[in-house]
């Protein structure tokens, strides 16, 4: 299976790809190209899947007639996508031609316990008003 990375995709990604072949569209001389124009050129060098982090490609291209399989990076933040790098491995393993698929790297959120309120007034957090003064919530 051949990759594209277009732009924005953390390029330290294509190690964790291996075995799979992966360029980037700016290795290709393609980073000026438009999306559409990106996944004709992609399609005619023989690229299986373009991986991109443009969440808006679905809505801005009619994929209807394209071979080339597409991965959506829902985050271009390597941290986030260094912690499921198998979740992007595990999907590429499944990719048909012409897919589309998007992944979701939302980390579930922390809740402090000492910010949160439990009515009683010596967990309370002390708020500053518009006037500069505390106020307690």
């Amino acid at each position: 299976m051949k990759i594209l990375f277009d732009q924005g995709v953390p390029v330290p990604l294509r190690r964790f790809l291996h075995p799979f072949p992966v360029d980037t569209a700016t290795e290709n001389g393609w980073s000026q190209l438009t999306n559409g124009s990106l996944i004709e050129s992609a399609e005619r060098k023989g690229y299986d899947v373009l991986i991109t982090t443009d969440q808006n490609l679905r809505y801005q291209q009619n994929l209807t007639h394209r071979k080339i399989a597409i991965l959506v990076l829902k985050t271009t933040s390597w941290p986030r996508i260094k912690k499921s790098v198998q979740k992007v491995a595990e999907e590429l393993q499944k990719v048909t031609p012409a897919a589309f698929l998007e992944l979701d790297f939302k980390e579930k959120p922390r809740v402090d316990p000492a910010k949160v309120s439990r009515g009683d007034t010596k967990t309370r957090r002390k708020v500053p008003d518009w006037n500069g003064s505390n106020l307690h919530c």
